[in-house]
């Protein structure tokens, strides 16, 4: 056996053919048909199953996070079409598909279409929750987008008269089936917003197979759904049916008869919600009215009310008092002003230097009037000013003495 080429690990092969495959467009995202075997619900939440047809098997797996979304529960022997991205798995050198949705098989090309819009539209952000409007509780017009003939805008319309007659309701006929249809559904939705009168729109039909159903199915008008200034309503069919439409309206009601209930409140609660508020209303003015009588009461016994010159006279009374009082605080307060400012006098009169000089001593300045306090400043000849108590002497040093 010849060695000249390189040896390469199985590790190494693997990793290679994983990444070739994953780096193949067409298996990163593809849609699988087949019939579901050995399926195994592990402990972990993830699903193990293989997806076999006459010829071929091919080994699946499902995420828990994935398989948590799916809206039915997968069986052996049952048809799917499954949504995800073929990989390897380098451990045990097996080609297998990590499978992100799975819907059952009965229709083949529709269902995968709808698989596909509703994937393309959800990763445009078409269906966040951040785009849902609220609709009104008590809206003035309600605009019905549907068939005319249909049983199912008849029981709309009779469920919004009994709940809610004061409401206005537009009818806005369009075919619901067929070729066409979407492009209707989608213009007449386009115009009422352009009228701009209703508050609500109920877009819908009712139930049939996923044919008959499928205009709610189209891109048209699920972008004109989520274009709609007005807040919308999808419903469509019954409540197994799920159609595009019901991801991208505001609402989703599960019959055209719940859309009428869920949009509108019953007049019956209404008229016992006000009867209550009325009569609470009557209760609070009635309180009121007590409570402003016995304030009126009391106040119609005050004196003030009933002699007001008596009533005068105790404040002028009251008024003298206060003055008396004032005028006593403020000739106390002088008095104790007084008092003080005689002990400060007394105590700065105390060591005032002419008290000093009453008591025999004397100050001695030189001629430029700075104070002698010791021999040392003074020299013959110089002249100084002796001051007493009573009078001064002015005098000329004869003799210093330094000690």
């Amino acid at each position: 056996m010849s060695t000249n080429s390189a040896v390469l690990t199985v590790s190494q092969v693997n990793q290679t053919i994983k990444q070739m495959l994953e780096e193949m467009p067409t298996f990163r995202s593809l849609y699988v048909q087949g019939e579901i075997s050995n399926y195994k619900a592990h402990s972990s939440g993830h699903r193990y199953f293989t997806l076999k047809d006459e010829q071929a098997a091919l080994s699946a797996v499902m995420f828990r996070s994935d398989a948590s979304r799916l809206r039915f529960r997968p069986q052996n022997g049952m048809n799917v079409i499954a949504r995800g991205r073929i990989s390897f798995y380098p451990k045990t050198g097996q080609v297998q598909m990590y499978v992100a949705d799975m819907v059952p098989d009965g229709i083949g090309s529709l269902t995968i279409a709808f698989e596909q819009l509703k994937q393309r539209l959800y990763q445009e952000g078409l269906f966040d929750t951040e785009r849902k409007k609220p609709f009104p509780e008590f809206p003035s017009t309600i605009a019905i987008i549907t068939s005319p003939t249909g049983a199912a805008v008849r029981d709309m319309i009779r469920i919004l008269r009994r709940r809610y007659p004061i409401a206005d309701v537009e009818l806005h006929p369009v075919r619901v089936q067929g070729e066409g249809a979407a492009q209707e559904i989608a213009q007449a939705i386009a115009d009422v917003n352009r009228r701009g009168k209703a508050d609500l729109i109920i877009t819908g039909r009712g139930g049939g197979s996923l044919e008959d159903l499928w205009a709610f199915n189209e891109e048209v008008v699920a972008r004109a759904i989520a274009a709609s200034d007005i807040p919308v309503i999808s419903a469509v069919g019954h409540e197994p049916d799920v159609t595009i439409s019901d991801f991208a309206a505001d609402a989703r009601a599960s019959t055209p008869s719940h859309a009428a209930e869920l949009c509108v409140p019953d007049r019956t609660d209404l008229q016992r919600l006000l009867r209550s508020l009325s009569s609470e209303m009557a209760s609070a003015m009635h309180n009121r009215i007590d409570r402003e009588k016995h304030s009126y009461q009391a106040l119609e016994h005050r004196r003030a009310l009933k002699t007001p010159t008596a009533y005068l006279q105790d404040r002028r009374f009251a008024l003298d008092h206060v003055m008396t009082r004032m005028q006593a605080a403020a000739e106390q307060n002088l008095a104790q002003h007084r008092r003080h400012f005689g002990e400060l006098a007394a105590y700065l009169d105390a060591f005032s230097p002419l008290k000093v000089l009453s008591r025999g001593y004397s100050v001695t300045q030189r001629e430029d009037g700075r104070i002698v306090t010791s021999s040392a400043l003074l020299k013959t000849q110089d002249r100084i000013t002796v001051r007493f108590a009573k009078g001064s002497a002015v005098c000329t040093v004869e003799q210093v003495k330094r000690k």
